[in-house]
C-alpha cells in the first residue's frame, strides 16, 4: 500500500478500536465458563471501572504498536509490533464482553488516547527499533504493575473480572520479556517517569468517563 492507504487503512482500524464494541479473539473468553457473580452496585461499578481503564489501556496498545509498526526501520521489528497488536486484541475484546456482562460501557476518551499512543507509538520508531521495543519494555512493565493494583483492589467475589485480568497480566509481562529478548535499550528513568505521570491520567480518567 501507498502512504495514503496506509493513512486510511490506520484511521479506519482507530475508530473501530476506540469507538466500536470490538469482540472478535482469537483466544476463548477466560471467563466464559464462571457462572456470573452475586455484585452489589459498589462492587459492580467498581469492578467496571477497572474494566474501563483496563480496555482503554488496551485501545492505547493497539495504537502503540500500530504506531510503531508504521515507522519502524526493521522488517523484523515490524513484525514483531504487529504481532502484539493481534495478540492484544484479544484483550480488547475481552474487555468489551466483560463491561458489557457488567452493564457498563468503555470509556468516551478512547479516541483521544488512540490518536495520543498512536503518535507517540510513530515519534518512537523513528528514533529506532531499539529504542521503540524499549518503549514497548517499559509500557507493559507498568502495566502490569497496574494489573497486579486491580487484582489488589478487585472485590474477591468478583471471580469473573478476576480470570480476564490474570490472564492479561500473563500476556503483558510476556510482551514485555519479548521486547527484552529481541534487543530493547531500556528507557532512561526521566522517560520512565514520564510515562507514568501520562498513565496516571489516561486512568484517573477512563476510570469515571
Amino acid at each position: 500500500m501507498n502512504l495514503i492507504d496506509l493513512v486510511i487503512n490506520e484511521v479506519d482500524k482507530g475508530l473501530k478500536y476506540s469507538t466500536q464494541n470490538y469482540q472478535t479473539e482469537s483466544r476463548p473468553y477466560p471467563a466464559d465458563k464462571i457462572e456470573q457473580d452475586l455484585l452489589n452496585e459498589l462492587e459492580r461499578n467498581h469492578s467496571a471501572g477497572l474494566m474501563r481503564v483496563n480496555h482503554s489501556g488496551e485501545v492505547c496498545a493497539q495504537a502503540l504498536y500500530r504506531g510503531q509498526a508504521l515507522t519502524a526501520k526493521l522488517g523484523d521489528t515490524r513484525t514483531k509490533m504487529e504481532q502484539a497488536a493481534s495478540e492484544e486484541l484479544d484483550h480488547l475484546s475481552w474487555c468489551n464482553k466483560r463491561l458489557e456482562e457488567l452493564n457498563n460501557k468503555p470509556s468516551v476518551l478512547n479516541p483521544i488516547w488512540y490518536g495520543m499512543s498512536f503518535s507517540i507509538g510513530a515519534v518512537a520508531g523513528l528514533v529506532g527499533d531499539k529504542w521503540s521495543l524499549g518503549f514497548v519494555h517499559e509500557t507493559e512493565e507498568q502495566v502490569v504493575k497496574h494489573l497486579d493494583g486491580h487484582l489488589d483492589n478487585l472485590s474477591k467475589k468478583d471471580l469473573k473480572t478476576k480470570v480476564v485480568i490474570e490472564q492479561m497480566r500473563i500476556d503483558e509481562e510476556q510482551h514485555s520479556h519479548d521486547a527484552l529478548e529481541a534487543g530493547a535499550e531500556i528507557l532512561p528513568d526521566e522517560i520512565k517517569d514520564l510515562m507514568s505521570k501520562v498513565a496516571k491520567v489516561m486512568t484517573n480518567s477512563s476510570y469515571h468517563i
